[in-house]
């Protein structure tokens, strides 16, 4: 007899099976509603992550920019007083050496006097006296005495000028340095991007680096090496003043001085004709290089536009390869070189940019410094015509030495016009 097969275990009714059916659709639903609120979220915190970081990174650029600007600045004015205490240096060294020429020229009247002295104490009996001219031959003595201490302290005063002009000036130097070495760094800041090489997560990066500085602190540094450096230079520029003057002054009670002023004064438009010279020829090469260069940039501009166009092709080439239907699009060894290509010349247009700007930034030193040329060159033509004009006016103090009478009238006012000019010059130089 056939019997009726069970299956065993638990039976639900029909009314559990519509309510599990209904609970799967309902946690189906809800579970789409989760998944939708997720996904528009996710599209909210996309969208607004994607704008804070283009904001981010422009507010950087901005301000790595103005940066850049602001170090910029104080480099060039680094720039103009490391110029200045430069020409300083060289103008009180100048001042420094015309007045230890000076103290040098005081031996030879120095010795005149004690010769004189010495003979006349081969006098005999009566004529030993004491008369008017011994008692100006002393004077005499004791007054070049008084004026090479006198242009002694200059020396000195000048040497320990010198050394403080060059500390103020290794101040300027170091922080110069510092300076440029900052514009490197923030530049290639500047021209980072996500496409940049070698760019990776670095461990700590917002940690404060020690011996860090606020940015008062920073340009309170370069101010006050500023206002140091300025200090020094007004201070050599009063001391070339009184060392000039000195030097007038002692010339002008010392009527021996003559002869020693005329040498150095020689000497002095011999340095400025070869110096003069000189800067002619460096003018003239600076000139060619100018226009070597100039031909380079040409050449350097044209290859950047050539591999510009020529990135325009890969580049197009490999969007137009995107369209390839089906399994035609492939990555064959025409993709893969049609992309080292582009990499390829991305980074030469990399290096012939950075190459092009190094080339126009040493154009535009050669231009500084042509510049630069010309206008010491100006100087030395300056300094040249009032050395002659010097010799020109000492010409009426030319007579036999047999013969000399010093007349104190004249000698006074051809002086105190040799100071004039003297000043004019230096004022013109500074």
């Amino acid at each position: 007899m056939a019997r009726l097969s069970v299956k065993p275990g638990q039976r639900f009714t029909v009314q559990d099976w519509h309510t599990n059916s209904q609970l799967i659709s309902s946690d189906a639903q809800q579970q789409r509603s989760a998944s939708h609120r997720v996904r528009q979220e996710a599209r909210a915190l996309r969208n607004e992550t994607t704008s804070q970081a283009k904001w981010d990174e422009h507010d950087n650029q901005t301000r790595l920019d103005e940066r850049i600007s602001s170090t910029n600045r104080w480099k060039e004015t680094l720039d103009r007083c490391l110029a200045d205490i430069d020409a300083e240096i060289d103008a009180l060294t100048k001042v420094k050496e015309a007045a230890e020429l000076a103290l040098q020229a005081k031996n030879l009247p120095l010795d005149v006097s004690i010769e004189c002295l010495t003979l006349r104490e081969s006098r005999r009996a009566i004529d030993v006296v004491r008369d008017p001219v011994e008692e100006e031959l002393h004077k005499e003595v004791k007054l070049i005495d008084r004026a090479k201490r006198e242009l002694q302290q200059r020396v000195s005063e000048a040497f320990q000028e010198l050394c403080l002009l060059q500390g103020a000036r290794q101040q300027l130097s170091h922080d110069q340095r510092c300076k440029m070495e900052a514009l490197e760094i923030d530049g290639l800041c500047l021209s980072l991007n996500v496409n940049s090489p070698n760019i990776s997560f670095k461990v700590n990066p917002t940690r404060v680096p020690e011996g860090s500085t606020t940015l008062a602190e920073w340009e309170q540094h370069s101010q006050c090496n500023k206002e140091h450096a300025e200090a020094e230079m007004k201070a050599s520029s009063q001391l070339r003043e009184a060392t000039v003057l000195a030097i007038a002054q002692t010339n002008n009670e010392l009527e021996a001085q003559r002869v020693a002023t005329e040498f150095a004064l020689r000497k002095r438009m011999r340095d400025l004709e070869r110096a003069y010279d000189e800067l002619k020829w460096q003018e003239q090469n600076t000139l060619e290089e100018v226009a070597e260069l100039e031909e380079d940039i040409r050449c350097l501009e044209e290859d950047l536009r050539r591999r510009t166009e020529d990135l325009k092709v890969a580049q197009m080439r490999l969007e137009t390869r995107t369209s390839r239907p089906n399994k035609e699009l492939c990555r064959d060894q025409v993709q893969y070189g049609l992309t080292d290509e582009v990499q390829q010349l991305r980074r030469t247009i990399c290096a012939l940019s950075q190459k092009l700007q190094q080339s126009q930034d040493a154009l535009d030193a050669l231009s500084r410094q042509l510049h630069r040329i010309r206008t010491d060159s100006g100087y030395k033509a300056n300094s040249l015509m009032l050395d002659k004009k010097c010799m020109d006016i000492r010409q009426k103090l030319r007579v036999p030495a047999q013969g000399f009478v010093p007349e104190a009238d004249a000698f006074n006012g051809s002086t105190n016009h040799l100071l004039s000019t003297l000043q004019k010059g230096q004022l013109e130089l500074a």
